[in-house]
C-alpha cells in the first residue's frame, strides 16, 4: 500500500505542481478552497489542524472580504485497495487570469494570420463573431 499521512497529502494538494491548470498561486489570491480527504482511517482533528495551519500560513493569499473561505471534508471510504488515502483540492483563484491572457494572446496571433478561419467560415460563421469573442474575453 502507498502510505501518506494527512500533512503530506495536504502539502501535495496545495502544491502548484499538482494543479490541473498552469497557474502560480503567487500570481493571485484565493477566493475559496475546498480540501476533500478520502480514506478509512483519517482523523477529523488532524484534518482540522492542517486546515488551521494552511489558513494561518497562507492568510495573505486569501481575500479578506470572504470569511470562512476554506472548507474541508472527510469521506470515510478507502479510495482503492492499494491506496490508503487520497485527496481532492478545488480552489477558485484570481491567478486563472493568466491562463485567459495567454489564450487571448494566442488567439490574437492566430486570428491575425487568419489561421483556420476558412474552416469556421465554411460552417457558416461570420468573421465578426471572432472579433466579438476576443473582445468578450
Amino acid at each position: 500500500k502507498v502510505r501518506v499521512n494527512v500533512r503530506e497529502l495536504t502539502d501535495q494538494m496545495w502544491s502548484s505542481k499538482n494543479f490541473l491548470a498552469n497557474v502560480r498561486s503567487d500570481d493571485g489570491k484565493y477566493l475559496a478552497a475546498s480540501c476533500s480527504y478520502r480514506g478509512s482511517d483519517i482523523s477529523s482533528q488532524e484534518v482540522e489542524d492542517e486546515m488551521a495551519q494552511i489558513q494561518q500560513k497562507l492568510s495573505e493569499d486569501f481575500v479578506s472580504w470572504i470569511p470562512s473561505n476554506l472548507q474541508s471534508s472527510i469521506i470515510n471510504v478507502q479510495p482503492l485497495d492499494d491506496i490508503a488515502m487520497s485527496g481532492t483540492f478545488v480552489a477558485n483563484t484570481t491567478a486563472i487570469k493568466g491562463v485567459f491572457q495567454r489564450i487571448s494572446a494566442q488567439f490574437a496571433k492566430m486570428y491575425k494570420r487568419k489561421a483556420f478561419l476558412h474552416w469556421y467560415k465554411g460552417e457558416g460563421m461570420d468573421e465578426m463573431e471572432f472579433q466579438e469573442a476576443d473582445k468578450n474575453v
